[in-house]
């Protein structure tokens, strides 16, 4: 009988698995409502979510007080409103050039300190190592939105220079990463906005893509899965990446995609991680439908290709009744094929 892991592993190697597997994230508020509801702290045991998000994703390890954290690379974030992100305080690349910027240690211990006991706990489920805010998004907090924008114009060679160098700093935390009985790395960086690219295809093509397939080459060439995170209506790049040895997108966001025909489009090369509306669904609508909004994904994901979750991590304006709808609902599927 195939455990969680297995079923991940069946639905991404474009195969039909038993059931649709599943995997959800919460941000803090909604993860304390859960928490409260089912009186433990383990929401992946709670849930049943198939799995395992290893390493520390942005990196933010130092608390320098007043809701400030400052990440691995010196970023500075206000998250007195967003506990979870925040907003970025200080420019650590006033200037277009790395001279005189010290990268961190891509091996840093913290990252991979708690591995072991995670694969321990829950030994079962897919491992996913995480690295977030891995290009674009590192970019931008390290020289602003704006400016790295002007950049792709202004200074060309700089872009160049700053996205190669960070892909080294990601390929050397892979190759740490991958001495860990691992599955999966996984990168996050938001490229889409609720209409289109942020930067244009073409800017796309040429700044992000040749680190990108340095980077999932990396991963594929270890014999493991490669899965990315972007926000927004970016499926005009899936060709793109599918080329490149993508695995899983994530988050798969039905209000800027066409879940109903990109899935069966692209099963066997491509599968998601993601579908349900975390914008109008999952917020606004009634517990039936989002019973009914789940069903209808889970009918769509029986041939392969789909791990179900919320589109995005479920915020705190979720009720309770509809987070516990889509969770049983999986949850229950799934018992059943078992």
């Amino acid at each position: 009988m195939m455990n969680r892991r297995d079923v991940v592993r069946t639905t991404l190697d474009g195969k039909t698995p038993p059931y649709v597997p599943w995997s959800f994230r919460f941000t803090q508020e909604a993860a304390e409502k859960l928490k409260a509801h089912y009186g433990a702290e383990d929401l992946l045991a709670a849930t049943g979510g198939h799995i395992i998000e290893l390493g520390s994703d942005i990196g933010f390890f130092e608390p320098v007080g007043n809701e400030h954290y400052r990440d691995v690379f010196g970023v500075e974030w206000d998250r007195s409103v967003d506990r979870d992100i925040g907003v970025v305080c200080n420019q650590m690349l006033p200037d277009p050039t790395l001279a005189g910027f010290r990268f961190p240690d891509p091996h840093d211990p913290r990252f991979f300190q708690d591995i072991p006991e995670k694969i321990a706990r829950h030994g079962d489920c897919f491992r996913l190592y995480c690295i977030g805010f891995s290009l674009f998004e590192r970019a931008w907090t390290l020289r602003g939105m704006e400016t790295l924008m002007m950049d792709f114009f202004d200074h060309p060679e700089f872009v160049h220079d700053l996205f190669a160098a960070l892909a080294d700093y990601n390929i050397a935390q892979v190759e740490k990463a991958l001495t860990y009985d691992i599955d999966a790395v996984y990168f996050g960086d938001d490229w889409g906005q609720q209409h289109g690219l942020m930067m244009g295809y073409s800017f796309w093509k040429t700044f992000i893509a040749p680190s990108l397939e340095r980077m999932y080459r990396a991963v594929r060439d270890a014999g493991k899965y490669v899965f990315i995170h972007s926000c927004g209506d970016v499926d005009e790049l899936f060709p793109d990446l599918v080329d490149m040895g993508l695995n899983c997108f994530n988050p798969f966001q039905p209000e800027v995609m066409e879940v109903d025909s990109l899935m069966p489009a692209y099963r066997g090369r491509l599968s998601f991680w993601g579908g349900l509306s975390t914008q109008q669904t999952l917020p606004y609508g009634t517990v039936e439908e989002v019973r009914q909004a789940t069903g209808h994904l889970l009918d769509l994901g029986r041939s392969g290709g789909l791990i179900l979750s919320p589109a995005h991590a479920v915020e705190s304006d979720v009720p309770l009744e509809n987070m516990l709808a889509f969770i049983d609902t999986c949850r229950a599927q799934g018992r059943c094929a078992g």
